[in-house]
């Protein structure tokens, strides 16, 4: 390890890497704050560009716009609702509230700095644990994955708002949607009237459509209301103080947010998603989730990008991409005849220990720019509703597009916008819907892959020890809530007066 820390840190003596690792932030600020332009979007229009380069310089790159549009698309979910990446749209059930009392600039910095805390002891296990760790991702089958899909559906009741019956009619809703496309295992169309929906509804188009578009619409109805002003926001050096009463929250998000990243397939969504549930059922004010506690934009930003280097760990010791991003970093260094696996710390030690070094030392860039940056962001929230709706507009219709290159997807963010729109009339969050839109195909898929592999014996889900756990926890995170509700209200007809007590 000591050998292979001092072959990076030879490679990072470069200037051509540190300029790399520069622009790489830069460009990954502009890719994550742009609806649409997802991580692995923003990596790909860049590998062109690495066709000349030295193969350290280049992964070093896209290492650097992977970890910064991983955190920058928290800035448009909080300051208009809109999710740069489709992980910040938990950010933004807390972060936009925040917005809308005039602590933008709160949000901003406690998004920040809770992405590189997590990102930071991310990296630090990442070195640790990446031999064992994807040893435990390769544990995941089809019966896993389902159980896993399961427990993340469970944790409706965090993203239900006021009323659970309300999110479970979104979470069917969702569902429903997720049965539009080519079926999973036998390949037949199912409730397809247009050739866009072969591959299912178009995830990034419907995510913009929720919840972009229908606040376009939202905003359109009160352009005559003024704007919030500003609360004073703290020099920056001031800013980390904030991190102090949120620190059992950002390590608990941090493993959390790891753990998730190490398992193929389960992305930051999942991560942001888990983190958020958790802190909701451990907080003192659980209500207040969904209206603005701080809280909930901690634990879902560190723990996507903890999610991070957690998605690394099984590409640099299996080859095995843990997510779309890391597909496209394994494609950027095949160019340069770098193939990961088992072999790479022996014949590359370079590439891996450059990750890791390039994850810690442009942690503090992105932090400074993003701290400095606030002022400036905030300011945006300044602009009358009616300009920033139809910049708003534009932008979502311009990242559906170039996510797609199909003016289908345009239609359908559209459709999605408005059905947003109504949903909020009738007080549903969109956050199930969106739920069920990442983990519905993976648990019908799995679960029928699973009645398959065990010949349509359903002891599968429970003789294996990792699923059976899932499904375990599944249950008591499902029953939890309505505990909690009961006693709620048992304590308040208590306390209320003229309640006969025990003397009578």
């Amino acid at each position: 390890m000591y050998e292979g820390f001092m072959a990076g840190l030879a490679a990072f003596s470069s200037w051509q890497v540190m300029v790399g690792l520069l622009a790489g932030v830069v460009v990954g600020y502009l890719v994550g704050a742009l609806p649409g332009l997802s991580a692995g979007v923003g990596m790909a229009l860049l590998i062109p560009f690495t066709f000349g380069l030295d193969p350290v310089v280049s992964v070093v790159m896209l290492i650097a716009v992977y970890m910064a549009s991983e955190y920058s698309g928290a800035i448009p979910a909080i300051l208009v609702n809109t999710p740069g990446e489709p992980s910040a749209a938990i950010t933004a059930l807390d972060g936009y509230p925040m917005r809308k009392r005039g602590e933008a600039g709160h949000a901003l910095t406690l998004s920040i700095l809770g992405s590189a805390f997590g990102s930071v002891l991310s990296t630090i296990l990442l070195v640790f644990s990446v031999s064992w760790m994807t040893s435990f991702a390769l544990a995941f089958g089809p019966a896993e994955y389902f159980a896993l899909a399961v427990l993340g559906l469970s944790l409706i009741s965090a993203l239900s708002g006021s009323s659970i019956l309300r999110g479970f009619i979104a979470l069917l809703f969702g569902l429903i949607l997720t049965t539009i496309g080519t079926d999973p295992v036998d390949g037949l169309p199912r409730f397809i009237f247009d050739d866009g929906f072969l591959s299912g509804v178009p995830f990034v188009s419907a995510l913009i459509g929720l919840f972009a578009l229908s606040e376009v619409l939202r905003m359109l109805e009160t352009t005559d209301e003024p704007t919030v002003p500003m609360r004073e926001i703290p020099g920056v050096s001031s800013q980390f103080g904030l991190m102090k009463p949120h620190m059992g929250n950002m390590i608990r998000s941090t493993f959390l947010g790891y753990i998730v990243g190490v398992i193929p397939g389960a992305g930051a969504s999942i991560a942001s998603i888990v983190a958020y549930t958790v802190q909701k059922q451990i907080s003192k004010s659980p209500e207040t989730f969904g209206k603005g506690n701080p809280e909930g934009v901690v634990a879902a930003e560190t723990s996507n990008n903890a999610c991070m280097p957690g998605a690394l760990a099984p590409m640099l010791a299996l080859g095995i991409p843990g997510k779309a991003s890391t597909a496209v970093l394994i494609g950027a260094l095949a160019i340069h005849g770098v193939a990961p696996g088992p072999l790479i710390f022996a014949q590359h030690p370079e590439i891996p220990y450059s990750i890791y070094i390039s994850l810690l030392v442009g942690m503090p860039f992105m932090v400074l720019l993003g701290l400095y940056g606030t002022r400036l962001w905030v300011r945006l929230t300044q602009i009358p509703r009616g300009v920033i709706a139809g910049i708003v507009c534009a932008v979502c219709l311009l990242g559906t597009f170039s996510e797609a290159k199909d003016i289908f997807s345009i239609w359908v963010a559209i459709g999605f916008g408005i059905v947003g729109y109504g949903l909020s009339k009738v007080h549903i969050e969109p956050a199930p819907v969106v739920l069920a839109l990442v983990l519905g195909y993976m648990m019908e898929s799995n679960f029928r892959r699973a009645l398959v592999m065990s010949g349509d014996e359903m002891t599968i889900f429970v003789s294996h020890p990792i699923s059976a756990i899932c499904l375990t926890l599944s249950v008591i995170v499902f029953v939890l809530p309505f505990i909690q509700k009961i006693r709620r209200r048992r304590k308040v007809e208590i306390e209320a007066p003229g309640y006969p007590s025990k003397a009578m």
